[in-house]
This record gives structure tokens, C-alpha cells and sequence, in this order.
């Protein structure tokens, strides 16, 4: 049996895969501070499902979904949105290259660990609504950096901010719609302000 697996090697490496490459970035954000974001927010989304909606759904397994939901990049770069869903074509193909990516960081984790592995990089439908929240905290992890860009005073990010709210909205989630409510506007506030809140 091999000894020497390199998939952990390989996931700490999220760290040196920047986002937003055709943007001019005030502040670089990589995928591992954004990956952390998207669990944190996947968390948050199914915690305000069960107590505020009465749903039962597994925080704990969204936020595992999240923090692992970009770890193909690792292989195959973050791909910029606006290529990404260009045309039909392109979307399909990148779906195939990325599941050949995750069958790549798979096969680098000893066989007893695999299934494991498998079900947080390729969730069944078990989690399907859980998949969804983590999709929303994507899109709206992404809506929060083009706030802070809109602070700094980057008008780089304003039509990515108009764009990016836009797709948070018509997601139509109650969580989502609870959230932007009670949580986003403390994104807008100086460290003093959201202390004092």
C-alpha cells in the first residue's frame, strides 16, 4: 500500500490561486480565504433555514461542501465568470474538465478515504438544497468582494456589484433574501461601527 499521498499538499495550495484575474483587484482575494468565506456562509445560510424556516438541513455538511467547493481549481485555475458561462458549449466542457480534475485530486488520497472525499466534491443529491445554499454563499461571497472593491474605491468592481446582486436575488432562497436583510449591511460599516452595533 503507497504511503505518501499528496491530496492535503494539494489542497493548501488554494492559497496561491487568486481571484478575479481580469479585474483590478484593490486587494488580491486567493481561494483559500475565499473558500473559508463560502463555508462560513454556507454554514449560516442552513443555521438560518432550520431556526428560521423550519427546514432541516445539515449546516455542518454545507459548510464541508463549502470549503472544499473550488478545490478543482487547483488544477484548472479559476476560470473568470464571464468565460465560464459565455456560451453552452463552454460551460459543458468546463463541467467535464472540472470533474476530471476532482477524479485527479481523488486518486492522490488513499483508496479508503476516497468515497469520503467524493461525496464533498461531488455531493449527491442527498445534500441537494444543502448544494444549493453553498452556491448561493458562492454568489454571495463574491457580491461582499465587490462591496469591499466599491469601498476602497475600485469602480473596477460597480457593474461586477450590479451584476453579482442580480444573481443573488434571483435565487429566490428565503435564507439567501434573510441574510442580504439582517447580515449584508454590516459588510458596508467601518470595524467601529459594526462593534458598536
Amino acid at each position: 500500500m503507497k504511503e505518501d499521498y499528496s491530496f492535503f499538499a494539494m489542497m493548501s495550495r488554494l492559497k496561491y490561486i487568486n481571484r478575479w484575474a481580469l479585474m483590478r483587484n484593490s486587494r488580491e482575494e486567493n481561494l483559500s480565504e475565499h473558500s473559508l468565506e463560502v463555508a462560513l456562509l454556507s454554514h449560516a445560510l442552513c443555521t438560518i433555514g432550520n431556526k428560521r424556516l423550519g427546514k432541516v438541513l445539515n449546516a455542518d455538511r454545507a459548510a464541508l461542501i463549502g470549503l472544499y467547493h473550488d478545490a478543482t481549481e487547483i488544477i484548472t485555475g479559476d476560470m473568470p465568470t464571464p468565460v465560464k458561462y459565455f456560451n453552452s458549449d463552454i460551460k459543458s466542457i468546463y463541467k467535464e474538465i472540472e470533474h476530471t480534475a476532482c477524479e485527479k485530486l481523488l486518486s492522490i488520497l488513499p483508496e479508503d478515504l476516497r468515497d469520503e472525499y467524493e461525496e464533498i466534491l461531488e455531493p449527491s443529491d442527498e445534500y441537494s438544497y444543502e448544494k444549493a445554499l453553498v452556491k448561493a454563499a458562492d454568489k454571495l461571497s463574491a457580491y461582499i468582494k465587490c462591496l469591499d472593491e466599491k469601498q476602497a474605491g475600485n469602480n473596477e468592481f460597480l457593474q461586477a456589484e450590479k451584476a453579482t446582486f442580480k444573481a443573488v436575488k434571483e435565487l429566490n432562497l428565503e435564507e439567501v433574501e434573510i441574510f442580504l436583510r439582517e447580515f449584508m449591511p454590516a459588510y458596508s460599516r467601518t470595524l467601529d461601527e459594526a462593534c458598536l452595533l
